[in-house]
């Protein structure tokens, strides 16, 4: 009795006042009021409530003519008993006089004599009918009173012709229940109250004077989502932390690359498949990117024959034109090796976090546009197992207790590895890492090994926030970002 608060105290009281049952509408008491009490009294166990969909009607503007004039059907017929139906056209519409005479067909009002000219003729029953309140127009008339108690054959009639529309309404009623009967048999004394300590309270000495209300620490209370970042943007910031806890430096580039510096500086051939149309996406506006000439030659004598690097190449003629052509991105290693270019003396740790865009169908696990973790570590005696401690110790600290190497192949790096993480008992190819090959680092003057790794962001976003569609990460689900705890 002490935890209720005075609404609710009300509510109980206007219940027993109505054998403990009545309409949230009944009650003299704002709507919003009386559902907030019923609410709460529910969570103590003192009411229920029941929900059913009732259907209401509204009379349209055509029902209301059928109101005002009459059934057509009844209109046209009225005084006559053989008539041209040309001279009902005149006078009605054709419209009007082809809807009515289908209708009093139906009913067997008339029949339609056909000579040179097709007349009208009414029946005996049309003759008796038209003298008659038809059930349609009852049914409009108790319609109009709010009354719905009506034949639904005549409803399906009314809303064929257009003369109703139907309304879904819910009709909520609130009761006691057992344990609320016993709380109000005990008689409610609504008193004033003080649910929250003022300042203002304290300094007039109310307090001393009033009556406090006790809290019901069990009682139910709304949950409350404060704003709070989308669980990527939390991801990418929890990744940048890491990096830079672990020395690293962040580093950006743009959208628009050129083929050059985005395919061929990383001695990817110029027939490789991920440079066909049908995989990247080339722009038109600006088609192509200018290129430093001595550099371009420098990158197309070591895809033709290896260059100072040792290699023998690719051994194909290298097309100066096609390494101009513009294109977005496909992987933001184009960012780490023109920082290289700029920077060739070590050491350098950098990394980034940024689109990229390949022509991907869209499905549950492939977007067009995607997110990847690029990353260099450049300095003298850098390794492979240095490669491996680090993607072990990014990953452990992203959460995940397995992880393994896989070797495979890329065709900038040499040796080169594939990371995965267990994930529901399977394991799951996360990205892919190795060392520069001589054939990246040499013409730009590196001379001292450089580690690298590309990772995939939504691939690790789904398995973290356990989703099985990578779509989920980019839809306005407000009800799941909402309920998402925070990440970071």
């Amino acid at each position: 009795m002490e935890a209720l608060s005075p609404l609710e105290k009300k509510l109980l009281i206007e219940l027993q006042k109505n054998d403990g049952k009545i309409k949230p509408e009944k009650i003299d008491m704002e709507l919003v009021k009386v559902m907030n009490a019923a609410a709460w009294l529910q969570s103590k166990g003192l009411v229920k409530t029941s929900e059913n969909i009732i259907k209401e009607y509204e009379i349209t503007e055509e029902g209301e003519k059928f109101l005002k004039e009459g059934l057509p059907e009844k209109r046209i017929l009225k005084d006559v008993e053989k008539i041209e139906i040309e001279t009902l056209e005149k006078k009605f519409g054709k419209k009007d006089v082809s809807i009515s005479i289908g209708w009093a067909l139906r009913k067997g009002w008339c029949r339609i004599e056909k000579n040179e000219k097709n007349y009208l003729i009414i029946t005996e029953k049309g003759k008796e009918e038209i003298k008659k309140k038809q059930p349609e127009e009852e049914a409009l008339e108790k319609i109009a009173k709010k009354d719905f108690n009506i034949d639904e054959k005549i409803i399906k009639v009314l809303k064929r012709r257009e003369a109703i529309k139907e309304k879904e309404k819910v009709e909520r009623i609130i009761y006691l229940t057992d344990k609320g009967w016993e709380i109000v048999k005990k008689g409610i004394k609504i008193e004033e109250e003080i649910s929250q300590l003022t300042p203002e309270i304290i300094r007039s000495g109310k307090w001393k004077k009033v009556k406090f209300r006790k809290y019901d620490i069990k009682a139910f209370a709304p949950s409350i989502y404060p704003g709070k970042l989308h669980p990527l943007t939390q991801l990418i910031e929890k990744i940048r932390r890491i990096f830079s806890e672990m020395g690293f430096k962040e580093i950006r580039g743009s959208y628009v690359e050129s083929c050059f510096w985005n395919m061929d500086a990383l001695f990817i051939p110029q027939d490789h498949p991920a440079r066909d149309m049908q995989d990247t996406f080339y722009c038109k506006k600006p088609d192509k990117i200018d290129i430093d000439d001595e550099l371009i030659e420098k990158i197309a004598r070591v895809h033709e024959n290896g260059g100072m690097t040792g290699s023998i190449g690719w051994r194909y003629k290298f097309n100066k034109e096609e390494a101009k052509k513009a294109l977005l991105r496909t992987h933001t290693t184009v960012n780490t090796i023109r920082y290289l270019a700029n920077n060739p003396v070590p050491p350098a740790k950098v990394f980034s976090i940024e689109r990229v865009f390949r022509r991907e169908n869209i499905d549950s696990t492939h977007l067009p546009e995607f997110h990847q973790i690029e990353g260099i570590v450049y300095e003298k005696d850098a390794n492979f197992c240095m490669l491996k401690g680090i993607l072990k110790e990014f990953y452990t600290r992203m959460g995940f207790k397995k992880i393994r190497f896989r070797p495979s192949y890329f065709p900038y790096t040499e040796p080169s590895l594939e990371i995965e993480v267990e994930w529901q008992g399977k394991w799951i190819e996360l990205g892919g890492a190795g060392i520069f090959r001589p054939e990246v680092t040499i013409p730009f003057g590196i001379k001292e090994p450089v580690l690298a790794w590309g990772l995939g962001l939504e691939r690790m976003a789904m398995i973290l926030l356990g989703l099985n569609d990578i779509r989920m990460l980019y839809f306005s689900d407000l009800k799941w970002l909402r309920e998402l705890p925070l990440l970071i």
